[in-house]
């Protein structure tokens, strides 16, 4: 029998409140998942999988825990329940904590019911097309999935949001072999409605591609300051720092560069930043129970809002803008990625990044993998050893190129970007 979970939430919210919260949120919801799963270059394991979660906050005179549980029968809720309670009792007084009020939602979107087809046809076309066009790519681990997701979230503060979601997934991580040489490993992965034409979706048929042509690689022959091209993996990389600097973490604590900039250019005219809330695997609500808007964040490089959460505005004076936890796109632009390689007279164009947390100034140092040299517009040997240094800001600010071609992984949609000045050694 299919879990209720309007009547769940409901009936928790009331013990709740019952036990003496002054404040509360519920969330219950139900994961189903079907997926075929590949281990070395062999179908492996077809499984499915279900899945219930409990989620609770509670406040009481200023103070708030959380907590989260899978038992939802009456001895398991109460036993949750307490635990909260004592938890909420023991922390610390904040009067920023709250919860949502007013919000009302009821989303559907995506192929909610399986199709076991699609994922032993996408599987075996992904195999065969290995087999034919990159036979020395090894798919260590991989899988075709399909996720259903319901959700309902209630507030003591009215708040009533619920959805239905449904998506296929592909994922593709492996390396390439020749004798004993290898190359770093690779992955592809992302979110769509269908898994028509698995090889070509989310970039996976080229990082196969690429990853033959890294077997033998090479260190710089010397240090020198240059171009980057990132693919579009690697510039969510620069993305994310960015919706960092504009959350809770660095608006409270003071160090976000971009509190004082709304309205002003902080990144190269090149880049306009939407949301896509509405993507495959996206949901336009927010873990405190609130609705996100469509915002374009970044207008022709010109910041348009920050994004505290409601405890973040509370908390600092900042005005509450609620954005989803994942789905964003960076606008097209005008020049073919070969165009952009070929303006490059010495640089690499990279496809991962591996520079851990960059410095709250935006100061970072990492190597860089998966990519290769470019040298008088022309791309060269695989790299090795290869170190960047640079500035995420600097960066984003520098930005001279956007390609015309964009990958899209579902909760991502992100072109290949070219910045000047990266410190190569």
């Amino acid at each position: 029998m299919p879990l209720t979970l309007d009547t769940t939430a409901l009936r928790v919210l009331a013990h709740l409140r019952e036990r003496g919260f002054d404040a509360a949120q519920v969330t219950v919801s139900e994961q189903l998942r079907r997926e075929l799963n590949v281990q070395h270059n062999e179908p492996s394991l077809l499984r499915s999988s279900e899945q219930h979660k409990l989620a609770l906050v509670g406040l009481k005179d200023g103070r708030r825990a959380s907590t989260e549980g899978s038992d939802l029968g009456d001895e398991g809720i109460e036993a949750l329940i307490e635990t909260l309670w004592q938890t909420t009792l023991a922390a610390p007084q904040d009067e920023a904590n709250a919860v949502s009020a007013g919000q009302q939602a009821r989303i559907t979107a995506g192929p909610r019911h399986c199709d076991p087809d699609q994922l032993t046809t996408a599987t075996q076309a992904l195999l065969e097309w290995r087999a034919r066009e990159t036979p020395s790519m090894m798919i260590e681990e991989g899988l075709a999935a399909h996720q259903q997701v319901r959700q309902h979230t209630l507030t003591t503060g009215g708040s009533d949001l619920a959805c239905e979601l449904g998506w296929y997934e592909l994922v593709v991580f492996g390396l390439a072999r020749e004798g004993k040489q290898a190359s770093s490993f690779n992955y592809s992965g992302g979110t769509a409605e269908a898994l028509a034409d698995a090889p070509a979706l989310f970039g996976t048929a080229e990082m196969m591609r690429s990853l033959t042509r890294q077997v033998h690689t090479q260190p710089l022959a010397g240090r020198f300051v240059g171009d980057v091209v990132l693919s579009p993996r690697a510039a969510s990389d620069l993305l994310g720092w960015l919706l960092q600097q504009l959350g809770d973490g660095p608006l409270i604590d003071g160090s976000s560069l971009y509190r004082e900039r709304v309205g002003q250019a902080v990144a190269s005219p090149l880049l306009t930043l939407r949301s896509r809330f509405d993507g495959p695997g996206c949901s336009p609500l927010t873990a405190d129970a609130f609705v996100a808007p469509a915002v374009t964040l970044l207008d022709s490089g010109r910041l348009t809002q920050l994004t505290p959460s409601l405890y973040g505005s509370r908390k600092t004076g900042l005005p509450h803008r609620p954005v989803a936890a994942a789905g964003w796109q960076l606008a097209a632009g005008d020049e073919p990625l070969e165009s952009m390689i070929a303006a490059v007279a010495r640089g690499a164009l990279v496809d991962r990044l591996s520079m851990g947390e960059p410095a709250p100034s935006g100061d970072f140092s990492g190597v860089v993998k998966n990519s290769f040299l470019i040298e008088d517009g022309r791309l060269g040997a695989a790299l090795s050893e290869t170190m960047i240094s640079g500035n995420v800001a600097a960066m984003l600010r520098d930005v001279c190129g956007v390609s015309r071609e964009r990958l899209d992984t579902g909760s991502e949609c992100l072109p290949w970007l070219r910045a000047p000045g990266l410190h190569f050694s």
